[in-house]
This record gives structure tokens, C-alpha cells and sequence, in this order.
């Protein structure tokens, strides 16, 4: 790569901070690779889905000529728990805040005309992440694609859910063996696929500060590491497969801090406390989504502002990929124009800032390497108070982080209500425009299509081959198999994402809080 040059022509160094903490080299304080945006930018991701599987495939296919880099899936809150958008408990649900995915038929729709043997694709779906990676799978199988060819990320995170989010199905002990199923398919199958996006993002939306974020993610990490080894995985081989995915909030140089503390901690994890020798299982790569609980209600064009800023933090905290969100997410969905704008924003950072230029800009700054420096300790230090209850899951158990994470949330929002902490168009400078924007509307007569395939299809199918799969299925569990193969002859003969995930809460049980 040739070194660039700025509009005045000076010549650009790769790197201008200390040599002794080069990007590329341990413990990846200034990026992760040498040449960090040099040669390529980041994955430019947006965040969609509503709807119908028709509608969320137009909306893909418009981001894609449009620019984007990768696809970011939402799904309704029926498929992330486990229910079928023609259950009794969907009702309301289908399609609202994400794409409703039933069948093999939905994930069909969903991806039509895209190339998937090209384009990444990352997947935010937690308690039936194996289902859905299944159906994806079944759609490549049908495609004749290499799995091995296959790029994305599936989040996989569970034990966040307990603790910030609250789309739980089974208890820790059986989520954390669908995990473990995940991680040894994957090693062998896809190993271009990322198995679990470790997420600070929902715990930090739910109230945490930035500490808080890189602490309760990190001590969830090692629960993922510990039961992997423990299922007879190699840390140095999973590890490649590991990702992470952070929130981007309001304070610049705290959140890119916070960035460069997280490599730092990561890589020592791995290495010290894992034994880890592989350079790429000790990387922490990370996706990142600027903060949906910053956005207001209240003067939204203020929220391509706050957008701006903390996608150029990410930027400048060295992101593996990015989600802009756009200006009328605190009021519904995106329009498509609103999204259009939140791409534009990163690709204006990308390509017309100058940031991608050299690697870590910030590097030998007084006040970022101090709060970098401090950003670790104190992420330690409350890592080691989970340690010492036994782990994550045990502090999960115990309320630790929720109630941390409660305080935390309190404390913010009475200095917005003293102003302590001032809001533009909130508790200060409050506008007295009373413009009403175009929203983005939930098509009703798409939901009910979505619905009436589905019924069609239950109706239609083979009953005695999908009893014969939900048997095998069975079997699987009681001879402790990995049951990624049994879950996709499941899909392969149309059994839905309801009826796979009633078996499994059948013999798993269900998570109380």
C-alpha cells in the first residue's frame, strides 16, 4: 500500500504513534491489522427488515445498489422467540420490528437475487440462532454454494439476553449447547463465518456505561470460551471464529478509548488466560451500531448529527464494520430515504474525511492513551468482582449486572431531568417546530400474505416426513449429538422455526427470571 497524501499534498505516514504498539502486532491496541483502513475500508452494514420476507428483499436489494458492503437481518420479535407468525401469541408482532421468518420458504424469499456467496451477511437473532443459521444453510445447500464460501456473523449471544434483553427461550445450561453446536459446525463447515457476535451493544442500549459494556461482555466471553473447551473445542481454532459487537455512544473519546481498550483486553484473555498462541484467536473483531438510545423523538434531524459523530468514533476506534442508524428510528422503522442518508454518512467518513488514511490517528494522544489506560483498569477491576462470584452466569443468576446496569440507567437520566447532562432539543434549546415526517408504515396486506403462505404451506407439505424429522430430531438430543445436521433436515422437509423450537423448550424447559 502507498502511503496517501492530504489535499496539500503532505505525505501521510501509516502509523504515526508509538512503534511499540504498531496496529497489526499484540496486543492490537491501534487496530488489528498493519495497514487498519488502508487497503480496505470497513464493512458498510445496515440494519433492516419488516414487514414480509418481500418487503425486507426490496429493501436489501436497494441497499445493496446503493452502496452497501454487507447485510445486517432484523427480525421480528415472533422469530426470535420461537414463535411462528401464525401462532396466537404472534399476533401484533409480525413484522414490526424485523423480517418474520416461519419457513424455509420465508428464508427463500428473503434472499432472492442476493449472493450470498459474495455479500456478508450478519444475522441478529439470539435463542434461535441455530434455526435460522439452519435455514440459511439449507438455502445455500439448494444454491449448490460452497458452505465454506459463506461470510456473516449470526449473533449467538445469549447470556446478554438474560441480563439486558429479555428474548430468552431455554435456560443457560441448554442455550449455552446450542452455542457449543454452533461453534464445531461452524470450525468445520463455515470457517468463514463468524459463530457468535459477543454483544455490549444491548447491554450498554439497556443503561450500562462504557465500562460496564466492555466488563459484563467480556466475563460473558469467557463463559463461551470455557463451555467450548470444556465440549472438547481447541481455543486457538474457535477463537478465529469469535466476534464482537459494541455500542457507539455519545462521548467521543471515551467510546474510541473504549475501543482500543477492548483489543487490549481481549488479546490478553486469550493469550494469558487461555494459552492461545493463533494471532487471529486473539483478535478482537468487532461490528459496531451507533446508539439507537441517544436518538430523540423530539428535532430528529439532530440524530444525523449524533449519528456523524459516533460513526466517526468508530471509525476512529478502528470498527470491522458499521450500522449507521437513521434519523427516525426513535419514531419507527427507517424510511427508505432516512436510510439512504445513515449510508451516506459512512460513506462520506470513508471516502471524503480523510480518517481511513493512517491507522489509529489518535494514537500518542495524552488524553485518549490515558483513557484508554484507565478504560482497562476499571474493566479489569469489575471483571475480577464477576470472577470472584463464580462467573458470569453465576452473577446472571445473582441480578449483578442488572442491577448495576439499572443504576447506571438511573443515574444517566437524572442528570438529563436536573440537566446536568444536556440533551440538544430535549432539556435545552427545545425547538418549537411542530413538522410531522413521513414514517415508515407496517404494510398490513404484506403481513397477512406473510401469514397466509405459511398456513398454505403447514397445510400442503409432507406431515409424515416432518414427523419422521422432528423424531430424528429427538433422537439427536438424547444421544447428545451435535443437532445442527438434524435441524436442517428439519427445514429441508419444512418443519418451521415454531414447531423446531416447541420441541426443543419440550426438552429444555423454559427460562424463569
Amino acid at each position: 500500500m502507498s502511503n496517501k497524501k492530504t489535499v496539500s499534498n503532505i505525505n501521510l505516514k501509516k502509523f504515526y504513534g508509538d512503534e511499540n504498539s504498531s496496529p497489526g502486532n499484540f496486543p492490537y491496541k491501534s487496530g488489528i491489522y498493519p495497514d487498519m483502513y488502508g487497503r480496505r475500508l470497513w464493512t458498510m452494514r445496515q440494519y433492516s427488515g419488516f414487514a414480509s420476507t418481500e418487503e425486507s428483499n426490496k429493501r436489501y436489494i436497494e441497499l445493496l445498489k446503493k452502496g452497501a458492503k454487507g447485510l445486517s437481518v432484523a427480525f421480528d420479535l415472533p422469530t426470535q422467540t420461537g414463535y411462528d407468525s401464525d401462532h396466537e401469541l404472534s399476533e401484533g408482532e409480525v413484522g414490526k420490528v424485523g423480517v418474520p421468518i416461519s419457513s424455509l420458504e420465508d428464508m427463500r424469499l428473503l434472499l432472492n437475487d442476493i449472493p450470498i456467496e459474495k455479500i456478508s451477511i450478519s444475522m441478529t437473532i439470539n435463542s434461535t440462532a441455530i434455526i435460522l443459521l439452519s435455514l440459511l444453510i439449507a438455502v445455500a445447500k439448494e444454491r449448490k454454494i460452497d458452505l465454506s464460501n459463506l461470510r456473516g456473523t449470526i449473533q449467538n449471544d445469549i447470556l446478554k439476553e438474560y441480563i439486558a434483553r429479555g428474548t430468552y427461550i431455554f435456560p443457560p445450561k441448554h442455550s449455552m449447547k446450542l452455542i457449543t453446536d454452533i461453534f464445531e459446525y461452524c470450525g468445520t463447515n463455515l470457517p468463514k463465518w463468524n459463530t457468535i457476535s459477543i454483544s455490549g451493544y444491548h447491554i450498554r442500549e439497556a443503561g450500562a456505561n462504557a465500562v460496564e459494556e466492555l466488563a459484563f461482555t467480556f466475563s460473558n466471553a469467557i463463559e463461551y470460551v470455557h463451555h467450548a473447551i470444556n465440549a472438547g473445542l481447541k481455543p486457538n481454532e474457535f477463537g478465529r471464529q469469535l466476534s464482537f459487537f459494541f455500542n457507539c455512544h455519545n462521548n467521543f473519546f471515551e467510546e474510541i478509548a473504549k475501543f482500543r481498550a477492548a483489543r487490549c483486553i481481549w488479546a490478553k484473555i486469550m493469550k494469558e488466560q487461555f494459552e492461545v498462541t493463533d494471532p487471529k484467536a486473539m483478535m478482537c473483531r468487532f461490528h459496531t451500531q451507533t446508539a439507537g438510545s441517544t436518538l430523540t423523538a423530539q428535532d430528529i434531524d439532530n440524530n444525523i448529527v449524533r449519528t456523524t459523530l459516533q460513526a466517526t468514533a468508530a471509525v476512529l476506534g478502528g470498527t470491522q464494520s458499521l450500522h449507521t442508524n437513521s434519523k427516525d428510528e426513535a419514531l419507527s422503522l427507517p424510511t427508505p430515504e432516512s436510510a439512504e442518508t445513515a449510508l451516506r454518512t459512512q460513506q462520506i467518513i470513508g471516502y471524503e474525511s480523510g480518517i481511513p488514511d493512517v491507522a489509529d490517528p489518535l494514537a500518542g494522544s495524552f488524553y485518549v492513551e490515558s483513557l484508554t489506560s484507565q478504560i482497562i483498569e476499571n474493566t479489569l477491576s469489575l471483571m475480577g468482582e464477576i470472577k470472584n462470584m463464580g462467573g458470569a452466569i453465576k452473577a446472571i443468576e445473582s441480578g449483578f449486572q442488572q442491577n448495576l446496569i439499572s443504576k447506571s440507567a438511573y443515574d444517566y437520566q437524572m442528570e438529563i431531568d436536573t440537566k446536568n447532562r444536556i440533551v440538544v432539543g430535549v432539556n435545552k434549546f427545545e425547538s418549537n417546530s411542530s413538522r410531522v415526517e413521513n414514517l415508515q408504515e407496517i404494510n398490513k396486506e404484506a403481513v397477512d400474505k406473510q401469514i397466509a403462505r405459511l398456513k398454505k404451506l403447514k397445510k400442503e407439505r409432507n406431515k409424515e416426513k416432518v414427523k419422521i424429522c422432528l423424531d430424528s430430531l429427538n433422537q439427536s438430543i438424547n444421544n447428545n449429538n451435535n443437532l445442527i445436521p438434524a435441524i436442517i433436515e428439519c427445514v429441508e422437509s419444512n418443519v418451521t422455526l415454531g414447531e423446531i423450537s416447541e420441541l426443543l423448550k419440550n426438552r429444555f424447559g423454559e427460562f424463569q427470571e
